[in-house]
């Protein structure tokens, strides 16, 4: 590798390094994965780079970036219920789903649990057909997405996109009702 391309390779890992380690970190389930996918991301710069020069930088970066972890999704058949609820965890911080899943039956955890799970299903009642069956399937009837692809003929990344969908709208939806609860 000639020189200025290693010098830059070197800049461009200090100047993008943090924020693109930020954007992979907020998601992915886990610090390890978001070290992975960023080592991926600088592997195929450094190939890049040698072959042709790259234009916009930033653009470049942050696009493999996503690609990876959207890889990362489809390969792992991630978007599980409590990345719903997921939480920057440090000592003052509520775990919800622990919270809401305790089998201690104090009227404030009843109420609490019942709120979510009917709120949920109105959320999931917004859902088109196809995504909300797949989110029952697989997060409530703990079904894998290879049975569901053999029992219903559906492409297994079909399901994991379904899935997704509606996982995102979840999120968004219920966001007003995390913020209660762990104010609460």
């Amino acid at each position: 590798m000639p020189k200025d391309q290693n010098s830059y390779i070197l800049e461009t890992i200090k100047a993008y390094g943090k924020s693109l380690m930020g954007f992979i970190r907020k998601q992915v389930k886990s610090e390890a994965d978001a070290e992975d996918i960023l080592q991926d991301v600088w592997y195929q710069f450094s190939n890049v780079i040698n072959a042709q020069p790259i234009e916009q930088t930033s653009a470049w970066l942050y696009r493999v970036a996503k690609n990876k972890i959207l890889d990362k999704h489809k390969k792992h058949g991630e978007s599980l219920l409590e990345d719903l609820y997921k939480v920057e965890h440090d000592e003052d911080s509520t775990d919800l789903i622990s919270m809401l899943m305790i089998e201690a039956g104090t009227p404030e955890t009843e109420y609490l649990r019942n709120l979510f799970w009917e709120q949920l299903a109105i959320a999931l009642d917004e859902l088109p057909e196809e995504q909300k069956q797949v989110f029952i399937w697989q997060e409530l009837e703990d079904q894998s997405f290879e049975e569901i692809s053999e029992r219903t003929g559906v492409k297994f990344n079909t399901l994991v996109s379904r899935k997704r969908y509606a996982v995102v709208h979840l999120r968004k939806r219920l966001k007003q009702l995390y913020t209660e609860i762990v104010e609460y």
